[in-house]
């Protein structure tokens, strides 16, 4: 079976959904009845990834496009069985899976840019068109049935993000509140700046590390960064994008992870916090309690004063620390990509052995 693949995500800095893609192409690689056709929706990419085919199509005009006419890739793509959409744009087909990460773009259009609100209209012609919709969780697979009217929706949940190569370095711990994510509303980062007003006034030593490139919320929050005290501001950092290799280096000092999303359809961050033993203080929102299982303290993400406490709690209460720990331990292994890859060849061949294009 040959699946088109779109890498379009791999070129550039790596967001949550670049890092989804580098980690499935390698797991969808070692099955013996796949063959991955990747390609990239670019004119004028720089480098592409190894192997790739460069689709004349830009996604800003794929976007555009697809939702609401052709062309397919049928043409540009001719011996592919399925065509694999990573990041909510793919030509609607019946032979077309298309990954649709979590449905702001739909049920949060507020708060998101007007590039992520063009998914809706082609998520939807892929539906209608008899293509298959995969989420990473049954929260969004849920949404997603009513919001494009198909049954043809199935979530298969993300494995966990590869470590760096870096040599194991000794911990220590520093009283850091970690936060991961690009700067835009979704985030909830500014209530969080809120939130470590609190914290910081009884704790001189904890600082706050906000690490994610900027978005359209990036404002709000260095504005809310602003109007802390003096002494406060100064234990704020604002890293901008980062690479893995950084990543690995916060999340082994942090103390904890603060992942206080009003939406989310998965949450890796959370897997990459157990990963590196960090306990982890996420919302009670979108899939979040459903990926975190036990192994997070989940909170109201509007109740700035609960994000707070349970804030303290996780820097301070070193039995809490220790069960948290033990059961993202536990949480973690339930996860793999070799699981992911199953879950999505499956997809494929129901697509494949769909009606023609």
């Amino acid at each position: 079976m040959r699946v088109a693949v779109d890498v379009t995500p791999l070129v550039g800095p790596r967001t949550g959904v670049g890092r989804f893609v580098a980690s499935l192409l390698p797991a969808l690689d070692a099955r013996a009845d796949v063959e991955v056709a990747p390609y990239v929706l670019s004119r004028r990419a720089a480098s592409l990834p190894d192997a790739a085919a460069r689709v004349l199509v830009p996604a800003g005009v794929a976007l555009r496009v697809w939702g609401r006419r052709g062309p397919t890739l049928t043409q540009l793509l001719p011996h592919a069985d399925v065509i694999h959409g990573t990041n909510q744009i793919a030509p609607p087909t019946a032979h077309t899976v298309i990954t649709v990460h979590d449905c702001s773009f739909v049920t949060m259009r507020e708060l998101c840019s007007p590039t992520v609100v063009a998914f809706g209209p082609v998520v939807r012609r892929v539906a209608a068109s008899g293509g298959w919709i995969h989420t990473p969780s049954e929260y969004v697979a849920v949404q997603a049935r009513a919001l494009f009217e198909t049954d043809r929706v199935i979530a298969v949940p993300h494995g966990p993000p590869p470590s760096s190569s870096l040599a194991p370095q000794p911990r220590t711990r520093t009283r850091t509140i970690l936060a991961v994510g690009t700067l835009e509303p979704r985030k909830n980062v500014t209530r969080l700046v809120h939130a470590f007003r609190a914290v910081a006034a009884g704790d001189p030593e904890v600082m706050l590390v906000i690490a994610g490139a900027d978005g359209t919320d990036g404002a709000h929050v260095r504005a809310a960064i602003g109007a802390l005290d003096d002494k406060a501001r100064r234990r704020v950092r604002v890293t901008g994008w980062i690479g893995d290799a950084e990543r690995d280096q916060l999340l082994a000092t942090a103390s904890v992870l603060a992942y206080p999303s009003l939406d989310e359809g998965f949450g890796l961050p959370m897997l990459e916090a157990w990963q590196h033993e960090v306990p982890v203080v996420a919302a009670r929102a979108g899939a979040l309690p459903e990926v975190a299982g036990d192994a997070a303290v989940l909170v109201d993400p509007l109740d700035v004063d609960a994000l707070a406490g349970a804030l303290r709690r996780a820097l301070d209460d070193e039995d809490e620390r220790a069960r948290l720990v033990a059961r993202g331990r536990i949480r973690l292994a339930s996860y793999s990509w070799r699981a992911t890859a199953d879950g999505l060849t499956a997809i494929y061949r129901r697509a494949m052995e769909d009606v023609p294009w």
